[in-house]
């Protein structure tokens, strides 16, 4: 489980193939390396790896087919650089909102512009995932909690403070970037119990379990 408050901008050093699946290796010095252990989990770019690897620079980890497909990961090169989070430990301050690091589709970079001291973002996604993002509802971006500021249709808007620009990769976004997109797991599993994949909530239910 992550915050989606990134702790480090770390750079791709290899991108290794192995039998359709790719060893990537991140390196990064904003991270205290020898404090991790061999499987922990680290959110790269929004996507929850497990360290396979670890030195005193960075770490190893091994990326599924099925990640490389369905996320931004497949686009990184070597030099690409990354947003990097730590997974939560019990006790820290929960900074962002709860992310699992599970991307749920890939949106694209419509445009970027100034505003005042900051930058306006605005981020297509697929039309089937529009449902899950509100005006003022959470998002995660490349692993970044962000809040939204409008949405039209499959379109929604960011604003990212000048902080937020300078130690994280967004800072780096053009028009055509391709993003990690999570959205709010509360929308997911708020709308399976109102009724998409099942009988939903009720007058009738909520009465039973005195909420009525």
């Amino acid at each position: 489980m992550f915050t989606g408050i990134v702790k480090a901008k770390g750079q791709i050093r290899s991108l290794e193939r192995r039998g359709g699946d790719v060893r990537l290796t991140v390196t990064s010095d904003g991270l205290p390396w020898n404090d991790f252990e061999l499987g922990e989990s680290i959110c790269v770019n929004g996507v929850c790896l497990t360290a396979v690897e670890l030195s005193d620079d960075g770490f190893a980890t091994d990326v599924s087919t099925e990640t490389l497909d369905v996320t931004g990961l497949g686009d990184l090169a070597e030099g690409s650089f990354v947003n990097l989070e730590p997974s939560l430990a019990v006790g820290e301050r929960l900074g962002g909102h709860l992310v699992s690091g599970h991307v749920d589709c890939v949106g694209k970079v419509l445009s970027v512009a100034d505003d005042a001291r900051s930058i306006r973002l605005s981020i297509e996604i697929p039309p089937e995932y529009a449902r899950y993002v509100a005006k003022k509802g959470s998002v995660t971006v490349d692993g970044v909690s962000l809040t939204i500021n409008e949405v039209s249709g499959n379109t929604f808007e960011l604003n990212i403070i000048p902080h937020t620009a300078e130690v994280t990769i967004i800072g780096d976004y053009a028009a055509g970037t391709v993003v990690n997109i999570e959205v709010d797991l509360i929308a997911r599993y708020l709308e399976r119990l109102l009724g998409k994949d099942g009988d939903g909530i009720s007058l009738e239910f909520l009465k039973a379990h005195g909420y009525a």
